[in-house]
């Protein structure tokens, strides 16, 4: 009788190299599936590693500029950020692997799914695909199912089995990354009040060590999507190329580290380390080019709606939902006239803005604000319109004075 077959969502890292071993010891097949979305690796390393444990074949798909063009300016049109911290850097990958990884399981003829149950694609992920196929829980070997034993048992299971993994129980940081970011979680993070060990971050330096000299740089937008990036002389398109360039930006000068408490989509809380150069960059340019070029009410509806719950769309693995879907097409309704560029400086952490200019808006006019003219604006034009608005606040008044309340607390 024939193995059944299962594809894999393999890192290479401890849990799922410890999942593929397990699954070889139960007689099963394995496609072995890691989607390139930036991460720092030696594929051919990953490639061997997978194969010397017993998978049948390792499949490597780049799916970067997909992820930048599909997920990244998405979230950059709609300023997506997670509890005022987040920006979505694992969030944002697990579609695009997750259908990757279907495709790649229907053209294996696969039965299973599996994937680390302790990790989100677990169920960003798997939510994803579940309106495609129906996929397989996370399989563990009995010594590391154990809710309470966690990473430790996984590294037990590891050197038992003589499974190679990079992971060890003095350092088991549990680190995911990709182009937008690098995420750290467990280990000694899990103690919320010591401080993340400097050694740890990888896709910045640290700020008080970043060159004393400013990077200035210009981002161009079309429709609130990047199209241009001006650096050091040089001009950037093409939209893997300027995120890169704007990674890069942000890693020589300390730009994008996190460091929060937030909110699991199960309720739970968990500190989460992340450090995202490029995202925070152009999320910062993009937010600023809209208070030139976008009208105030859409801005605010968006702000309010569509940014809230498009994040909460992509935190909680809903990418692939009638709600998601909708709130996508109120984001290109509203990037319409999103166009301009925006200078910037990154120094030492920070990536602040000193200029910006459209050539399409016509929201912005410098004579009617200007404070030195009144060309084109009268002062008494408003002495109506503050008349009506202090009806409300006048019979607001007059009724706490009735009641005896003070006009405002002490």
């Amino acid at each position: 009788m024939a193995n059944k077959r299962v594809c894999l969502a393999y890192s290479g890292g401890l849990d799922t190299s410890v999942i593929l071993a397990y699954l070889i010891e139960q007689k099963f097949d394995v496609v072995a599936f890691l989607a390139d979305v930036g991460q720092d690796e030696g594929w051919d390393a990953v490639k061997a590693k997978a194969l010397k444990i017993g998978a049948e074949r390792m499949i490597i798909q780049d799916l970067q500029e997909e992820l930048v063009e599909e997920l990244v300016w998405p979230a950059v049109q709609c300023n997506a950020v997670y509890e005022d911290a987040y920006l979505l850097g694992t969030s944002l990958a697990r579609p695009v692997i997750a259908r990757a990884m279907m495709k790649v399981a229907k053209q294996y003829n696969c039965e299973f799914l599996s994937h680390g149950s302790k990790c989100d694609l677990s169920w960003r992920g798997k939510l994803s695909i579940q309106r495609r196929r129906r996929s397989s829980r996370g399989a563990y070997p009995s010594s590391a199912n154990d809710s309470r034993s966690g990473r430790q048992a996984l590294l037990d299971y590891a050197e038992q089995k003589g499974v190679p993994v990079t992971s060890t129980k003095a350092k088991p940081y549990s680190m995911d990354a990709n182009i937008i970011h690098c995420s750290y979680e467990a280990g000694t993070l899990e103690q919320t009040e010591l401080e993340p060990p400097a050694d740890m971050w990888t896709k910045t330096v640290d700020p008080l060590k970043a060159p004393d000299e400013p990077t200035r740089f210009t981002v161009h937008f079309e429709k609130g999507i990047p199209i241009k990036l001006e650096v050091g002389g040089k001009t950037i398109t093409g939209s893997l190329e300027i995120f890169k360039a704007a990674n890069e930006i942000g890693r020589v000068n300390g730009v994008g580290r996190v460091d929060i408490v937030e909110s699991r989509f199960i309720g739970l809380k968990s500190r989460g380390c992340y450090d995202t150069p490029g995202l925070t960059i152009l999320r910062t340019a993009h937010r600023d080019l809209e208070g030139l070029v976008m009208d105030s009410k859409v801005r605010g509806i968006r702000d309010q709606m569509v940014t809230f719950n498009w994040t909460a769309c992509l935190y909680n693995g809903m990418y692939f939902s009638p709600e998601r879907e909708f709130l996508h097409n109120s984001i290109v309704f509203s990037q319409r006239h999103v166009e301009g560029k925006v200078n910037m400086v990154a120094y030492k952490g920070s990536a602040f803005v000193i200029g910006r200019s459209s050539e399409t808006s016509n929201l912005y006019s410098e004579t009617e604000s200007s404070m030195d003219t009144l060309e084109g604006f009268s002062p008494m034009d408003t002495s109506g319109f503050i008349a009506i608005q202090a009806i409300r606040l006048e019979k607001y008044g007059a009724r706490k004075i009735k009641d005896g309340e003070p006009l405002a607390p002490i």
